[in-house]
């Protein structure tokens, strides 16, 4: 599996008219307002770089739908988790789409969409590795997560009652390498990200049940993009109701 790069790249999604006047909203300005939306670099199947370079995934397929269903344009910005939130909170990007779990204390500083997906959380050891089975083999070890996610949360609410350390990485792709070489001995991650990365050859395999996890929502800064946040919703709707959502889904996801 590729490793992917961690740079900016700007794309411009540009729906067509007819699409707008076939099943979204209508604007009858001439000039419709371009949105800046930060998103992940590797977080497979939900941004990700495939193999012929094109920067796809679920959130990517879901924004780009629904921005057509609404008639809506926008950049996408793409920078990593943590910078992309960051980007958001300093104003630099008018929202996030980037697996962003619906947290408590995210909600005092964003406004989220509807919810677009229901994650939860497993750990992922070396495929390699046979002494690992449950949390309580993790004493004493090192685990990796990703800054700023669901699996690190998890893992940071269990890791006194479970006696291990953690280490924080910025991309998916080298918390994965951190465990696949031995350097830590585990990770937390969302179910269908490392589930994903796995069916693609990462070196990694699954050894606990999925934790109940957050689900995930597109964001905006608290008490801005108001405009932005409805037409997400009811674009949402709309495809889920079309059958393009769960589509776009079982492109990804296999069951």
């Amino acid at each position: 599996m590729k490793l992917f790069r961690n740079a900016l790249i700007m794309i411009t999604m540009i729906s067509a008219a007819s699409l707008v006047f076939a099943g979204g909203r209508k604007d009858s300005s001439s000039e419709q307002k371009k949105y800046l939306i930060a998103t992940d670099t590797t977080f497979a199947p939900f941004e990700f770089e495939d193999v012929y370079g094109n920067f796809v995934g679920i959130d990517i397929d879901l924004l780009h739908a629904i921005s057509e269903d609404q008639g809506f344009t926008y950049e996408l910005q793409v920078l990593g988790f943590n910078a992309a939130v960051q980007s958001l909170e300093a104003k630099q990007s008018d929202a996030v789409i980037a697996g962003m779990s619906i947290t408590p204390e995210r909600e005092l500083k964003f406004d989220f969409s509807d919810p677009y997906f229901d994650s939860g959380v497993v750990m992922g050891i070396a495929d390699t590795n046979n002494t690992i089975s449950s949390y309580d083999d993790l004493k004493g070890l090192k685990v990796a997560v990703k800054t700023g996610t669901e699996g690190a949360s998890f893992a940071e609410s269990i890791k006194d009652q479970y006696g291990f350390t953690l280490v924080y990485f910025d991309d998916s792709a080298s918390m994965y390498n951190e465990v696949r070489i031995g350097n830590s001995a585990a990770c937390f991650e969302d179910y269908p990200v490392l589930g994903y990365g796995i069916s693609q050859g990462i070196g990694l395999k699954i050894v606990t049940q999925k934790e109940r996890g957050a689900s995930y929502g597109f964001a905006v800064n608290k008490g801005m993009n108001e405009e932005l946040l409805q037409m997400f919703n009811e674009g949402l709707a709309n495809i889920k109701a079309n059958g393009t959502y769960q589509k776009i889904l079982d492109t990804y996801i296999k069951n």
